[in-house]
């Protein structure tokens, strides 16, 4: 049975489309035409949404914007899907501009949506797993929890590491830092569920993130408590 997150709480309102329209229109490193044609993303997120409903694909949103239904101060300029490959050839509306193993980078009109294929084992367990119906304001969608997307980030951080890939590598540490302080998930079950998906190596890894980013968060909690005095 899917597994909802442990704590109830989620955040309401979110405008998909106002998000990704506001990362990218608030890029300076992007090109000045790209960032002045970001009005088209306010609705695009709206309509992918829709399409998905329509075609009644079994996709599930992660990423960004699935992060964004539990913590505060993510952006995001594109859209993550976990779906089956089968179920990307019914949309032909998602123009492929690249395929590298079980992900997919396409494009919907002006939004990027990248694709994350079930052909991994790990996905496809996420998507079957830890999904969870939650509300943007464009629809209700069917999103990662917590725990899914914990497993994900965690998933992703040893090829990050040995691609050299600071930015991404501090970004998702920190985005399983922000989840693990708020929810307080069983990581030793989390872990316990990645080692069947990983190597030892990567395993090994993984722990170790996991043993620093508690830690990390028993000093912010102190710090904080005696500051508080």
């Amino acid at each position: 049975m899917p597994q909802a997150s442990m704590k109830s709480e989620t955040r309401t309102g979110i405008h998909a489309g106002r998000i990704l329209r506001d990362a990218v229109f608030g890029d300076p490193k992007r090109p000045l035409e790209e960032r002045m044609a970001a009005e088209a993303l306010l609705p695009a997120a709206g309509r992918l949404l829709a399409l998905l409903h329509e075609r009644e694909v079994d996709y599930l949103v992660v990423g960004g914007l699935a992060l964004l239904q539990y913590v505060e101060g993510r952006n995001t300029a594109d859209v993550d899907l976990i779906m089956a490959l089968a179920d990307l050839d019914r949309l032909p509306e998602l123009r492929r501009q690249g395929h590298d193993g079980a992900f997919v980078r396409s494009r919907f009109g002006a939004l990027q949506v990248d694709v994350l294929l079930t052909a991994d084992p790990l996905f496809e367990h996420v998507r079957k797993q830890h999904t969870v119906t939650r509300s943007f304001m464009e629809r209700e969608a069917h999103c990662a929890t917590v725990e899914g997307l914990l497993l994900l980030k965690l998933y992703a951080l040893p090829p990050l590491y040995r691609q050299g890939n600071f930015a991404r590598v501090g970004l998702y540490e920190n985005d399983v830092a922000t989840l693990m302080q708020a929810y307080r998930p069983d990581m030793a079950a989390l872990l316990e569920v990645l080692a069947g998906f990983v190597g030892e190596e990567d395993m090994a890894s993984i722990r170790g993130i996991v043993a620093e980013v508690e830690a990390r968060i028993v000093r912010f909690e102190r710090d904080a408590k005696e500051g508080h005095h």
